[in-house]
């Protein structure tokens, strides 16, 4: 399917790993030039180079750390800096924080800027320009709905997908779509750390209706079809990628 991105811009954030790594890999070999935010500079640069090599389009390294204050602003005048406008943004920096009943505020305050605040801050600082070239692609990779228990992540994203709905329903009329993918099991670092793989495949087993834990670029796959042309009347939307592990019916 050709995805008509070869023109376009997009910023990805948490792109030095796993699914942002993903993410920004499959929409710069789509032809998107891409901005790929994230800690670490020597992860963002072996990603560039990588994609360079492959013969995908630019990907502009930009070393930023989303905690802190400054970042929606600086993300957003970087990106501009380097590709002159933005077509896409992709919000994927965050991390699960479970927390105790008897949680500080500070702990709370900082799961929420970490998965809520920042999506929406660096949202609404790439808004203006979108809204006057009328188009525009926001995807939020946000998490579950069936929490186990008190984790500040979830409750973070919960907020995300009531705010994504709702601005879609603002920005629709300037060719804009929102939607938000909450992962499954997804291979990652962090997964192949805390889970040993005699774990993930009793997990996988008796809980993944497909029967294995996905990949980055099973979600990346969707985030990219959702960047482009093809996905114009997809918005307002939660779709789970997770090989139907999710129980819910909608």
């Amino acid at each position: 399917m050709e995805l008509d991105l070869k023109s376009r811009t997009a910023v990805v954030s948490g792109a030095s790993i796993g699914i942002g790594r993903a993410i920004a890999r499959g929409l710069a070999l789509e032809g998107v030039r891409v901005v790929a935010v994230a800690r670490r500079a020597d992860l963002l640069e072996k990603l560039a180079a990588e994609v360079r090599a492959e013969g995908g389009a630019e990907i502009v390294p930009v070393v930023q750390d989303i905690m802190q204050a400054d970042a929606p602003a600086h993300v957003a005048s970087a990106a501009l800096g380097s590709l002159g406008h933005v077509d896409i943004l992709v919000n994927n920096a965050g991390g699960s924080r479970p927390l105790p009943i008897d949680a500080p505020e500070s702990a709370w305050e900082e799961a929420i800027t970490l998965n809520f605040t920042r999506y929406r801050q660096v949202t609404h600082a790439l808004l203006p320009q979108m809204i006057e070239r009328r188009w525009g692609r926001i995807i939020n990779i946000t998490g579950k709905s069936e929490p186990e228990g008190l984790n500040a992540a979830f409750a973070a994203k919960a907020a995300v997908h009531a705010w994504a709905k709702g601005l879609s329903r603002e920005i629709g009329e300037y060719g804009i779509t929102v939607n938000c993918i909450p992962p499954g099991r997804i291979m990652s670092e962090q997964i192949r750390r805390n889970y040993p793989e005699d774990y993930r495949e009793k997990f996988a087993e008796e809980e993944i209706p497909l029967g294995y834990w996905g990949e980055p670029e099973d979600l990346a796959a969707l985030a990219v079809f959702l960047a482009s042309s093809k996905a114009r009347y997809i918005t307002g939307t939660v779709i789970p990628v997770d090989g139907g592990l999710r129980r819910y019916q909608f």
